[in-house]
């Protein structure tokens, strides 16, 4: 009977661990059996002669290099050593000529850098002298405004009416004394201005001008005022023949605004 019942405790385990065994084997548990990796083995061994290889190598490398450069040095020393005498002076005669076939290239150079510069100073020099003959041209022809020491004289209404003739006079005195630039009223006085008489003042160059008459010159201050003032001059013949006032005032900054618009000419042209 005691056996009897240890099997039936045994057979119970068994159903009961088989029963607990299905449940643990489902997917919905999510619990599987543990299988555990055995650990590899490694072996170092060809690592090692792999480093020890490379090591050589770089050495017999090193060394290698070493050799050729002491040959190297030894055969270029031993290249002139063994050279006689002619062959040295002809080494030597040949470093010359190279020397001296540099030292002409450079001479050469040099000019030729002299040259640029030179021809680069020309031609700014030329520039500089055609601005300057522009600017000249330009103020002598009345196309450009103009300013700088001179004097205005102011001739006034007088007994009798101030005329073309005299006006003219005053304007050939101021050129005669050096006035490089003139205007009077608003008209700019060039080479072909023209002064004629008219009912109210004068005319000049088609525009009419009246009293009081205002002449604006530019050049030496002291000379163009002696030109006007001189004893039997123009101004005193203003005075004198014409009952008119005449005022002279000296500046260091005659500016004239005025300017000529020059008309084309017809025949003339220029030669070449």
């Amino acid at each position: 009977m005691a056996r009897r019942a240890k099997s039936n405790n045994m057979l119970e385990k068994l159903r009961d661990q088989h029963a607990q065994d299905t449940v643990n084997d489902r997917m919905e548990t999510g619990s599987f059996p543990t299988v555990r990796k055995k650990p590899r083995r490694t072996d170092n061994r060809g690592g090692l002669k792999s480093r020890l290889l490379s090591s050589v190598l770089v050495t017999l490398m090193c060394a290698l290099l070493g050799f050729a450069y002491m040959t190297q040095i030894n055969n270029s020393k031993s290249t002139y050593e063994t050279l006689d005498e002619t062959e040295l002076v002809r080494l030597l005669n040949e470093s010359n000529t190279q020397i001296t076939n540099l030292e002409q290239r450079k001479s050469q150079l040099t000019e030729q850098l002299n040259s640029l510069k030179s021809a680069a100073d020309e031609q700014e020099q030329a520039r500089k002298i055609a601005k300057q003959n522009e600017d000249t041209s330009g103020l002598i022809s009345g196309r450009l405004p103009a300013k700088g020491s001179g004097i205005t004289v102011r001739v006034s209404r007088g007994s009798t009416k101030v005329d073309a003739s005299i006006m003219f006079n005053l304007i050939e005195e101021l050129r005669n004394a050096g006035a490089e630039v003139i205007a009077i009223n608003d008209v700019r006085v060039v080479a072909s201005t023209y002064i004629q008489d008219a009912d109210e003042g004068l005319i000049a160059d088609g525009t009419t001008i009246k009293p009081t008459y205002v002449v604006k010159a530019i050049g030496n201050p002291q000379e163009l005022s002696n030109a006007v003032d001189i004893a039997g001059g123009v101004g005193a013949q203003l005075q004198v023949k014409y009952g008119a006032s005449v005022d002279v005032q000296s500046s260091d900054n005659i500016v004239i605004d005025e300017v000529h618009v020059a008309t084309p000419n017809t025949y003339a042209k220029t030669a070449e």
